[in-house]
C-alpha cells in the first residue's frame, strides 16, 4: 500500500473526506532552495540531519497535497531581511490566483513599510499571514510593528506565528514576547506554530486565556521531535480541553519523514475520534469560513 493509499484509508477510518493543512509552504524557488539549503545543514542546530522527504518541484508538490486529500492548505512564506516582505507577497499574490485551493498568504517583517504593504496584502484577499520570530530575528514587540499588529487585530486575519523556541532557538523566541504582544493586542487571532515547541504548557496557558490564539500540530508528537523535546505527558488532557483550538499543521515539504507520519502521531493523543477531525478539518474549517466556499 502506498503513501497516498495509506492517507486515504486514515481519513476513512476518522470519517474524514479531506484534510485542511494550515502550516505548509510554498514560495519563490531560489527562497526555497536557499531554505532547502538551510535544512541540509540543519544537523548542528538540531543535532541531527534534517532530510528534505518532498524536495520536488512546485507542480510535483501541489499534486502530493491534493493526492493526499488535502483541500486546502498555505503557502508560508518568510522574510530574513528588510525590503523582502513585499516582493514575498507579491509572489503570494499570483500563486494564489493560479492555486485556488491554497489560502492566500501573506508575510512582514518590521520596517516602515510593513503597514501599508500588509494593507494592500489584505486588500488583494490575503487570508493567512505567517511571522517567523526565530529566521526574521525580530522582536515581535518591535515598534514597526505596532500597526501591523493592530491592522490584523481588527480585520480579524489570522497569523501563523513561529514564536517557540523549537526546533532551534531564536533571539526572541519563547512564550514571553508573546505574551506581551497578546497583552497590548488581546483580539489578534493568533495560531502558534508547532504547538510553542518545546514550550508546550505556556503557549497552551495563551490558548486558553486568549480566546483567538490557537496552536498549529507541526511537527508536534512525531518521533523526530519527540526524541529531544517530547510533549509533557501530563498536558495531554488540555489537548482534550482545548480541542477547538488546534489545527492540523505539518510543514509540507520540509519534513524528514512522510506526511502520514504526522497524522497516525496524532492518534496517539487523540482523546476520540471527534477531536482528530477537529483538528484535521473542523476547526480550520470554522477559522477560515470554508463551508462558505465552494467545494
Amino acid at each position: 500500500m502506498n503513501e497516498v493509499e495509506r492517507i486515504a484509508r486514515f481519513r476513512n477510518a476518522h470519517g474524514l473526506d479531506h484534510l485542511v493543512d494550515v502550516h505548509t509552504h510554498f514560495m519563490p524557488r531560489n527562497v526555497l532552495d536557499k531554505v532547502w539549503a538551510y535544512f541540509d545543514a540543519a544537523g548542528p542546530l538540531v543535532g541531527r540531519p534534517w532530510p528534505i522527504t518532498y524536495r520536488q518541484t512546485e507542480e510535483e508538490r501541489l499534486a502530493r497535497l491534493r493526492e493526499f486529500g488535502v483541500r486546502r492548505f498555505t503557502a508560508m512564506l518568510y522574510p530574513h531581511k528588510p525590503g523582502m516582505a513585499a516582493w514575498l507577497n507579491a509572489w503570494a499574490v499570483d500563486f494564489a490566483s493560479r492555486t485556488p485551493d491554497c489560502l492566500h498568504t501573506a508575510t512582514f517583517y518590521p520596517e516602515p513599510e510593513a503597514k501599508s504593504y500588509v494593507a494592500e496584502a489584505i486588500d488583494a484577499g490575503a487570508r493567512v499571514f505567517k511571522s517567523h520570530i526565530q529566521v526574521g530575528d525580530y522582536t515581535p514587540l518591535d515598534p514597526l510593528l505596532d500597526d501591523v499588529w493592530g491592522l490584523l487585530e481588527e480585520t480579524g486575519t489570522p497569523i501563523v506565528v513561529h514564536c517557540g523556541s523549537g526546533p532551534a532557538p531564536g533571539t526572541h523566541t519563547g512564550p514571553e514576547p508573546m505574551r506581551d504582544l497578546l497583552r497590548r493586542f488581546p483580539r489578534l487571532t493568533v495560531i502558534v506554530a508547532h504547538m510553542g515547541l518545546p514550550e508546550y504548557r505556556e503557549f497552551l496557558d495563551l490558548a486558553e486565556r486568549y480566546e483567538r490564539v490557537h496552536l498549529d500540530t507541526t511537527m508536534a508528537f512525531t518521533d523526530f521531535v519527540e526524541k529531544d523535546t517530547p510533549f509533557p505527558p501530563d498536558q495531554l488532557p488540555r489537548l482534550g480541553e482545548l480541542r477547538s483550538k488546534i489545527l492540523l499543521g505539518t510543514d509540507f515539504p520540509n519534513i524528514p519523514y512522510d506526511y502520514l507520519h504526522q497524522l497516525e502521531v496524532l492518534e496517539r493523543v487523540a482523546p476520540d475520534d471527534d477531536w482528530i477531525r477537529a483538528v484535521c478539518r473542523d476547526n480550520a474549517t470554522r477559522l477560515f469560513d470554508l463551508d462558505a466556499e465552494p467545494a
